[in-house]
């Protein structure tokens, strides 16, 4: 990995706090993702499945984790399985975790090679009632593929059809939403890499350049920086390609007088950061462009505010709106008569800034949590309004994370990274 060894004392706090929410008498067990083929011998790079990583830190495929905190052999209650490596692997593929260093990367004592997995599952069944599955419930989940998740799932419930089934996600959903200092400062350093990609792009940013040239520099930089890349595909829309609010092609030529809006970032050791900047690609933004921009900035500021523990989701994201209109007022996109008569269920507003403000972040962009749960202490949420404008052929989005607290506002991971419309210029120039 490119990434500095994360310290085990997260990962064995982890299963801790998993096994604490588990029913007596239960065994979860947790697989990698699949290696995904593209044809012939081609594969997509390998990313780890982010329960498992954040159980165990292995971020290595075929690995498999289960957990059974009251499993009368005490060898037996946090078992982590690997395909045994050996040296024709380690000249082809470089060198696999070892026992040992599978030890000192998540802290578990007791590693079987793969092979042995059907035989220390089935004396591990033999003791438990229940097993805890690991089903895919995100709010924004769309999964097309069966997952090697799921094939074990099918296999294990077959074998064993007298067990009860439970559901590993609400824990994980709750736990994974809360961040540990440790996994803090990962998405920090994950922030930070995006924050020197951001200022070399600044002064790289000219007309004519194409979009993605930009893209080359920014990858330039994660990568120097020990990151494998981008946090997710990468927006680089200029002018009226902003509009398109998931626009990747990244395939056109920069022209004067435009803006062009990023909505990019960098990963560090799977962890995940979302940044969003709009800047002018002359160096000078126009006056309309200005006062857009600054409305967007004055909303996303008086978002921020907004996100403290307690706060419901949903009832956040209505506040906001009645925010935004009054900015769309102001610059004369809306008037009186477009808010009087609007659609509760899609608010004037929505013309112009169609999205959602906040969502969680963490080893995933789209990061666990339960919206229908108070916020608390140490979510990490990304805030990010927009304005955009079609028919003025521009849009503009402004994007920080940051960490909920115990008490005021919230602390800004991207504090650092130039957001206010003189100090891009002064940068730019």
């Amino acid at each position: 990995m490119k990434y500095d060894k994360i310290d085990a004392n997260l990962f064995i706090k982890n299963r801790k706090n998993f096994a604490a929410n588990m029913k007596p008498n239960s065994l979860a067990i947790f697989n990698s993702n699949d290696i995904y083929p593209i044809g012939a011998d081609s594969t997509m790079p390998f990313e780890q499945h982010r329960d498992i990583f954040y159980l165990s830190g292995v971020d290595q495929e075929e690995s498999v984790l289960m957990l059974f905190p009251d499993c009368p052999n005490e060898n037996l209650r946090e078992v982590l399985f690997l395909t045994e490596t050996n040296d024709h692997i380690a000249v082809w593929e470089g060198e696999k975790l070892t026992k040992e260093a599978a030890l000192s990367t998540s802290g578990i004592k007791t590693v079987y090679w793969l092979q042995d997995l059907e035989k220390v599952l089935f004396e591990m069944a033999s003791y438990a009632d229940t097993f805890y599955i690991n089903t895919n419930e995100h709010y924004r989940a769309n999964v097309a593929t069966e997952t090697r998740e799921d094939r074990f799932t099918k296999w294990l419930l077959a074998k064993y059809p007298a067990h009860s089934v439970a559901k590993s996600n609400p824990i994980l959903q709750r736990l994974r939403s809360v961040k540990d200092s440790i996994e803090l400062d990962l998405m920090q350093k994950a922030c930070n890499i995006t924050e020197k990609g951001f200022r070399r792009i600044l002064g790289f940013i000219k007309p004519g350049v194409w979009e993605y040239e930009i893209e080359a520099e920014l990858l330039h930089e994660f990568v120097r920086n020990r990151s494998k890349g981008f946090a997710y595909t990468p927006i680089i829309a200029s002018g009226n390609n902003a509009n398109v609010l998931h626009y990747i092609e990244n395939n056109q030529q920069c022209k004067s007088g435009d803006l062009i809006l990023f909505d990019i970032a960098a990963e560090y050791a799977n962890y995940k950061s979302d940044l969003s900047r709009t800047v002018p690609i002359s160096g000078r933004f126009t006056d309309r462009q200005k006062a857009v921009y600054n409305a967007v900035n004055y909303v996303k500021k008086e978002a921020t505010k907004l996100l403290v523990p307690g706060t419901i989701w949903k009832d956040y994201h209505v506040e906001v709106g009645e925010i935004m209109t009054s900015e769309l007022l102001k610059l004369g996109l809306l008037d009186k008569a477009d808010v009087q008569n609007e659609d509760k269920n899609w608010p004037a507003y929505k013309k112009y800034f169609m999205h959602g403000t906040s969502h969680h972040i963490g080893l995933d962009t789209h990061d666990y949590g339960l919206l229908h749960e108070p916020m608390q202490a140490n979510n990490v949420f990304t805030v990010e309004p927009g304005i955009y404008i079609p028919e003025e052929g521009f849009g503009i989005r402004l994007e920080d994370d940051v960490v909920i607290q115990e008490k005021g506002e919230p602390f800004n991971l991207m504090g650092n990274i130039p957001i206010e419309a003189d100090e891009i210029e002064d940068l730019m120039n």
